[in-house]
């Protein structure tokens, strides 16, 4: 039988925990009230706190009986992600928090897969939810009111929250077309190269476009993670460029992690590596001072990758697919990697992109399942995505 979990800390939010359990549980869900709390609890939880942390790796005294709050919350965070990820009859989870609650509870909300209903009231929602939401489809709902007891409104809003994960849980969304989805990366300088490749595949797949934002691959990656993509066409890898020089919309060093955890089928290419973005003119590092930049518009700012750049770049992208064991086919489109590295554009540079080229051919290993094709065409140019589109229909039918 499915539980919408509720998620407190009973030691400081009791009332609300139990005024939230009762709430939702008047609509008919099944209820499992889990104390997430480090210090006594001031109602009596399904679960109770010492159980919940009783799954981090050191054990419950890892996470109870210290005098650091901080170190407490953050254990009890790890103890949650771990306790959460182990039920097997979750149809919601809401929770309720302060700065120590929500830090908490949105770390194990954080770990569940996308698509499992999510929602966080919390005192913290109406700010920068960034650090608790990530990547992930948690619903942020502001609390308005601090949770110090309640009051007229604080029972409008939890009222309000209860009746919304009681929707979502008892009405799941219906099941996909049958089809299989698959993620493509794309930015504005590959849009016609990736649109292609979609517009040709979309009879056969789901395709799910993801912009090189830095939290588009890793939205990305996290789909693959929860076993929601059947392939991988990452055409557009510029995001490595942020990460290892400085720019704004950064990948993570797991960048690539689930294409090796996962072994899905994968077409790569050096989409977009010809750029690191950074805002307005103003934001860009002294060091970079006297570089080739081009004003994308007024708050966001390209600079050309150099050689030396490049080489670094391509080196860090082969190693990586180097350590997957699953097919892996990257493609190099020899005259150009975005539309501005083209014959006149403004990044047009071709001794950078061998380097960029020769670094990613030797160091990714090549073998019966890793493979690298050089094509002497322009990445938006409609044969590479006809290219492309024929590379993943090979290994994906491997």
């Amino acid at each position: 039988m499915e539980r919408v979990y509720v998620v407190g800390t009973a030691d400081t939010k009791g009332e609300e925990l139990g005024f939230l359990a009762d709430a939702i549980a008047a609509t008919g869900a099944i209820v499992c009230r889990v104390d997430v709390g480090t210090r006594e609890a001031t109602i009596s939880p399904d679960i109770a706190a010492k159980d919940v942390a009783a799954h981090h790796p050191g054990g419950s005294t890892a996470v109870l009986g210290g005098n650091d709050r901080g170190a407490a919350v953050a254990a009890m965070g790890v103890a949650f992600t771990r306790f959460i990820q182990s039920r097997n009859d979750i149809a919601g989870v809401v929770g309720i928090g302060g700065g120590g609650g929500t830090s908490i509870i949105t770390a194990g909300m954080r770990a569940l897969p996308l698509g499992l209903p999510k929602i966080m009231v919390s005192t913290l929602a109406s700010g920068d939810t960034a650090p608790y939401v990530d990547v992930s489809d948690i619903i942020m709902m502001p609390s308005v009111t601090d949770m110090a007891g309640l009051n007229r409104l604080s029972r409008v809003v939890l009222h309000n929250a209860a009746q919304a994960i009681a929707g979502m849980a008892g009405n799941p969304a219906p099941a996909a077309d049958g089809k299989a989805s698959i993620g493509l990366t794309m930015f504005g300088v590959t849009t016609p190269c990736v649109t292609a490749i979609a517009d040709q595949l979309r009879d056969i797949y789901d395709c799910m476009v993801f912009h090189a934002t830095g939290t588009g691959g890793r939205s990305m990656e996290k789909l693959a993670d929860s076993g929601l993509l059947s392939g991988i066409l990452d055409i557009t890898t510029t995001e490595v460029c942020d990460l290892l020089c400085g720019g704004v919309l950064p990948a993570t060093q797991d960048r690539f992690g689930a294409i090796a955890r996962t072994k899905l089928p994968y077409v790569g290419s050096v989409g977009a590596l010809d750029m690191v973005n950074f805002w307005a003119p103003s934001t860009i590092p002294e060091r970079y001072r006297g570089r080739l930049f081009y004003e994308h518009n007024p708050n966001v700012t390209l600079m050309r990758t150099s050689t030396q750049e490049c080489r670094a770049i391509g080196e860090w992208i082969g190693t990586r697919l180097a350590q997957c064991e699953g097919p892996v086919h990257f493609l190099i489109p020899e005259k150009g990697v975005s539309a501005l590295d083209i014959e006149g554009g403004a990044f047009f540079d071709p001794e950078a992109d061998a380097v960029l080229f020769d670094a990613i051919e030797h160091t990714i290993k090549p073998n019966g399942k890793r493979r690298i094709t050089r094509l002497p065409l322009h990445i938006n140019d409609p044969e590479f995505a006809m290219a492309a589109v024929a590379a993943f229909l090979d290994i994906a039918s491997q």
